[in-house]
């Protein structure tokens, strides 16, 4: 969105009040240095956010005064409309999950998430009145059909909204750690109502209304599927009730395994992408992850089928394809490529933008790649339909107009896979001469064929050399 000249604000963070963050610290013999702790966690996600690439605009911590502030803000707009009521609290509670949670959901007593004991609760409360809303949810989903994607999870909380969604808790009485509850500092107000408000308290509300005004609506709020009840049922109650517009779309990301088996400490299975990156580059890394796995859908990564990506896509597919083209245009009498215009090749490469800009509107980073890997295969075949090579020994205007042809369309390809492969795109600008010319321009300029002057062409490193 950036590239194409939309106007973007990436909002990103960490939910810092919460029971689970209590217990950690103890374990490590901070339990009364907290603030210390969640410092210390924090820098952590900031660290690794930044070494993978994540081009958030702002890092949201939800012990963040302005956060506190926004909370406060909004928990009287609530309270306001009579939406918040004292009363007790009695059943489940898991602390992986920061849920109460039904005794029906439980799968041999335990949460069937975090395989733990729920501790039972007995507490007075504040409780939100939810169940208010329900038909006026159930009423905003049947009107916006991509309000809730994907599919499979819009259906998952109709259900959970005819049938479960009930008033809820929004304050603890037991809990030490958190924001105090307006006009009553002996409760702290409850982590998934504290959490949500980020979204909000990120861009303004509560501390600078300008700001605020500016980016809210959000287009689109990216989840992990186990949440989706607090994002598409709570969360929307809730700004129903402050009388705040709710975000236009929800989408709900999968689980990832390991060659097929859930990630656990105790089997070992675990993968640290920081490492993988250390190994195989960050853009091989992001670009698996984003074209292996169906978005929406559950994934797998297997370190086979990460290899087999590796050499065919990225090795012998983008790899190759920029480093012959780039090789041959070595040989050009002239370092200034001229271009001719071959009707069919300007229609392949609007063809492949078309779908590739139809998927990330669809929220199918996948597709949007899938397409991209097809182009450079159209690529590879006009390369051999052309053979330059023998061209180059009979006809040099011929064969630098051929290569004019070849080096734009490894441009394109180049700003096509720029949002998932940042790294990689810039050494091809580089290569191309074109790096300064990409700096301050946006899509809707530069995907025009032709327009950016190809400048000193030079091979530059192998992209994805083989492992």
């Amino acid at each position: 969105h950036r590239l194409r000249g939309d106007d973007t604000f990436f909002l990103t963070g960490i939910d810092e009040n919460s029971l689970k963050n209590i217990e950690s610290a103890e374990k490590i013999g901070m339990g009364d240095r907290i603030a210390e702790y969640l410092d210390m966690q924090a820098a952590i996600w900031q660290q690794t956010w930044d070494s993978l690439g994540i081009s958030n605009d702002y890092f949201i911590r939800t012990t963040e005064e302005h956060h506190k502030q926004g909370v406060e803000k909004f928990w009287r707009r609530v309270q306001a409309q009579g939406d918040i009521y004292k009363g007790e609290y009695e059943g489940f509670y898991c602390i992986g999950c920061e849920e109460f949670i039904r005794p029906t959901d439980l799968v041999n007593g335990q949460c069937p998430i975090h395989k733990r004991d729920p501790e039972k609760l007995l507490e007075k409360n504040y409780f939100f009145a939810a169940s208010r809303y329900r038909d006026r949810l159930l009423e905003h989903i049947e009107k916006n059909p991509n309000f809730i994607q994907p599919q499979s999870r819009r259906n998952e909380v109709i259900n959970y909204i005819q049938n479960h969604f009930d008033d809820i808790s929004i304050s603890r009485e037991t809990m030490k750690w958190g924001i105090p509850v307006p006009d009553d500092p002996k409760q702290v107000v409850y982590v998934w109502f504290d959490a949500l408000i980020n979204y909000l308290t990120g861009i303004g509300y509560g501390w600078d209304d300008e700001l605020f005004t500016r980016w809210w609506p959000c287009d689109l709020h990216l989840v992990g599927k186990e949440i989706i009840k607090f994002h598409c049922a709570l969360w929307p109650a809730m700004l129903m009730s402050a009388g705040i517009p709710l975000p236009e779309r929800v989408f709900a990301h999968g689980f990832l395994t390991i060659d097929g088996q859930k990630m656990s400490k105790s089997l070992g299975n675990a993968i640290d992408p920081v490492e993988i990156v250390k190994i195989h580059g960050l853009d091989a890394m992001r670009y698996f992850l984003l074209r292996e796995v169906t978005f929406g859908g559950d994934g797998d990564f297997s370190y086979t089928r990460f290899s087999e990506r590796y050499e065919s896509d990225l090795s012998k597919g983008v790899g190759n394809f920029v480093s012959r083209v780039l090789a041959m245009a070595a040989k050009m009498s002239d370092d200034t490529p001229s271009f001719q215009d071959e009707e069919r090749v300007l229609e392949r490469v609007r063809e492949a933008w078309q779908e590739y800009e139809e998927a990330f509107d669809r929220t199918r980073p996948d597709e949007a790649l899938a397409a991209v890997i097809e182009l450079i295969s159209y690529g590879d075949k006009y390369i051999e339909e052309k053979k330059p090579w023998a061209v180059l020994k009979t006809d040099n205007e011929e064969y630098t107009s051929i290569m004019g042809t070849l080096l734009e369309l490894v441009r394109q390809v180049s700003l096509l896979l720029y949002p998932f492969m940042p790294q990689t795109a810039q050494k091809v600008w580089r290569s191309l001469g074109v790096e300064e010319q990409h700096k301050e321009q946006y899509l809707a300029k530069l995907k025009e064929w032709g327009t950016v002057k190809i400048g000193m062409v030079t091979r530059g490193e192998a992209l994805f050399p083989p492992k």
